[in-house]
């Protein structure tokens, strides 16, 4: 199981304090800790940059007052990890991010597991895609950065067909968005 979470900030508030969707998150994601205690990570969007901070740790290590500060932004995603596939090291925190031309970048953070990320990952190596990982979560991120479509919506629902993964957050720089897809088959 992993903790998963998403704030939108109204913009008085984020005009006020730029990292208050931040600050949000560090608080969401310290009420999750109990559903994952191996690492912790953050995303942020002002609607044009994202900005990713994560690390191995509990909630409370994670994240110091200037991480928080550097996550500006109305809207934050945030992640704890228990690990049910792919080691548990670094490059296997989450929001995982991908870009793709033309489009930006996507950030993504996935709690379940994808049971047929080994295919989806076999079929993608084959067309070239390197993986940095051994997670789940970036073969559905590959899958949906690969996928043809000029928008990240259009190639989100053409990786969709490769997915059997129960539920993941997205979440994309511009415009901002925090969207759910997938089936959920599970109320954790």
């Amino acid at each position: 199981m992993c903790g998963i979470c998403g704030i939108w900030s109204p913009r008085d508030q984020a005009t006020a304090d730029p990292a208050e969707a931040a600050r949000l998150m560090f608080f969401s994601l310290y009420a999750l800790q109990h559903r994952g205690q191996e690492s912790a990570g953050m995303a942020a969007t002002d609607g044009r940059d994202l900005r990713v901070v994560r690390r191995m740790g509990l909630v409370g290590q994670v994240f110091s007052e200037p991480d928080l500060a550097v996550l500006t932004g109305r809207a934050a995603m945030g992640h704890t990890r228990y690990s049910t596939t792919g080691a548990s090291k670094i490059q296997n925190a989450q929001p995982f991010t991908v870009r793709a031309e033309g489009l930006g970048e996507l950030a993504i953070a996935h709690n379940g597991n994808c049971i047929n990320a080994r295919e989806i990952r076999d079929e993608l190596a084959g067309d070239g895609v390197h993986f940095v990982t051994s997670s789940d979560t970036e073969v559905v991120a590959q899958a949906i950065v690969h996928a043809a479509g000029t928008s990240w919506d259009e190639r989100r629902a053409r990786a969709n067909r490769y997915s059997s993964a129960e539920y993941r957050q997205e979440y994309r720089p511009t415009p901002i968005n925090l969207s759910r897809a997938g089936t959920s088959r599970h109320a954790n």
